[in-house]
């Protein structure tokens, strides 16, 4: 497969597959906060699943981003061309500000995940995953390249 080509489809998969982990980061901040407010039981079928699913697929998501980090032009290659004081910045945001921040982002969702399997009564379960996951969404929102996401 010729390298812009595999570079436009992991692009295209890293942008669809951000779609699928927002919803369900969402889903699982919202469903945490709901059920921390209302002092719900942590149910394993819903409570549980749906954490976890999101932890999958946020690093899943960060697997495909440090590929394509390494594979394409805006990533690390731009760092390497441009120097860091080449960058502008659109393409600083890119090469170092995105990837940095998501990986920030999917450590405290697993360290969210991680700290609320320690915990046995519902409520401080559902704070663990509201702080944690909701701190993750927060900063993976702040830089998302928006203007180049779309096109």
């Amino acid at each position: 497969m010729e390298n812009s080509l595999m570079t436009d489809w992991i692009s295209v998969l890293h942008s669809y597959l951000a779609y699928i982990v927002l919803a369900l980061l969402f889903l699982a901040v919202a469903n945490a906060l709901t059920g921390l407010l209302k002092n719900r039981i942590f149910n394993l079928e819903k409570d549980y699943r749906l954490s976890l699913f999101t932890l999958i697929l946020s690093h899943l998501q960060l697997l495909v981003g440090l590929l394509l980090y390494f594979i394409s032009a805006s990533g690390f290659n731009a760092i390497k061309t441009l120097g860091m004081g080449g960058l502008n910045s659109a393409a600083r945001l890119l090469a170092v500000e995105h990837p940095f921040v998501n990986i920030l982002a999917v450590v405290l969702i697993t360290i969210g995940w991680s700290r609320h399997k320690k915990f046995m009564e519902g409520k401080k379960k559902f704070k663990s995953i509201t702080i944690f996951y909701g701190l993750g969404l927060i900063l993976i929102l702040s830089r998302i390249p928006w203007d180049q996401w779309f096109n």
